[in-house]
């Protein structure tokens, strides 16, 4: 079967197009698209640890093998292939009303979006909110999520066409990173990382809460604990695993966002599909910051 290979650590020119044997012992899916997130980055460079060469991504939807059913999943390494071993245990049912596109690009960021505003900082009805990069994938989903539960949200983006994508999805303002105000938000959702982390930790009123979800810039720096002292803050840095530890909480979490997505709820902006063998590009436009909505590849 076709796979993308990481070859060894490093940078987009690792990964290579190549003819790998079909995963054994697991659920057997024929894949149709997979995800393209930023974890998958993380993985190519070699900071989650672990050999190359591997088989690239962990997210996607596909019919499997034995039965016909379509499955969407989020955690089964080697996900950039025509056919993936998926876990039993993580392989989750697509209802009718959502595509195997819709169900790619919404299940690791939308499950990101629902425990971060439902369980992280359970958004309260009049909350002020701030998502940073509003307009990408799991920063829109934030934004809508956090609409829903009743909050005033205020997202960052880059650029003027940003800005407006990041009102589409629902905020009340969307602003530049440098215009953030300061000693305002009862929490912060930051999945940008190193080049936000100072400016949202200030944003925050006493006691609100910062929630770092990923590092799309970079990994934060150190800090010094006593910088929470000010305001008596709280920061955490949740993952999806935790919140999706057992097979129940994955039921669930996936199927409020496939029942949103189904009923028309939650608007899931797919923001470019490349062709398998396009992988390399795909990533090299996701690092590039100036995507918008979610990247897919079509296998």
């Amino acid at each position: 079967m076709r796979a993308i290979v990481v070859t060894r650590f490093g940078g987009p020119e690792v990964l290579e197009l190549q003819d790998v044997p079909s995963p054994e012992g697991e659920l057997l899916v024929d894949a149709t698209v997979a995800g393209v997130n930023y974890r998958d980055v993380y993985e190519r460079t070699g900071a989650y640890g672990g050999e190359a060469p591997l088989v690239a991504g962990v997210e996607g939807a596909g019919t499997v093998r034995a039965t016909g059913e379509r499955v969407a999943w989020n955690n089964a390494p080697g996900s950039y292939a025509e056919q993936v071993g998926v876990p039993p245990d993580r392989a989750v049912p697509i209802p009718d009303g959502v595509t195997d596109e819709q169900a790619a690009a919404a299940l690791l960021q939308g499950m990101t979006a629902h425990y971060l505003t439902h369980d992280t900082y359970p958004i309260q009805p009049g909350d002020e909110v701030l998502v940073h990069a509003g307009a990408g994938g799991a920063g829109r989903l934030t934004v809508q999520m956090a609409t829903m539960r009743g909050a005033r949200v205020i997202a960052t983006a880059s650029t003027d066409e940003k800005r407006a994508l990041a009102r589409e999805a629902g905020a009340d303002e969307a602003i530049p990173y440098e215009d953030v105000p300061e000693g305002r938000f009862h929490v912060v959702y930051d999945g940008v990382g190193a080049a936000t982390f100072d400016r949202s930790l200030a944003a925050l009123r006493p006691r609100g809460l910062l929630a770092v979800y990923g590092a799309a810039s970079g990994q934060p720096p150190a800090m010094e604990v006593m910088r929470l002292n000010a305001g008596s803050k709280y920061l955490t840095r949740p993952t999806l695993h935790t919140y999706t530890h057992t097979r129940e909480e994955l039921l669930a979490r996936a199927a409020a966002v496939f029942g949103w997505v189904a009923d028309g709820s939650l608007d899931v902006q797919i923001g470019g599909t490349y062709p398998l063998e396009e992988a390399r590009r795909a990533q090299e436009a996701l690092e590039s910051r100036a995507t918008t909505g979610k990247l897919l590849l079509s296998i």
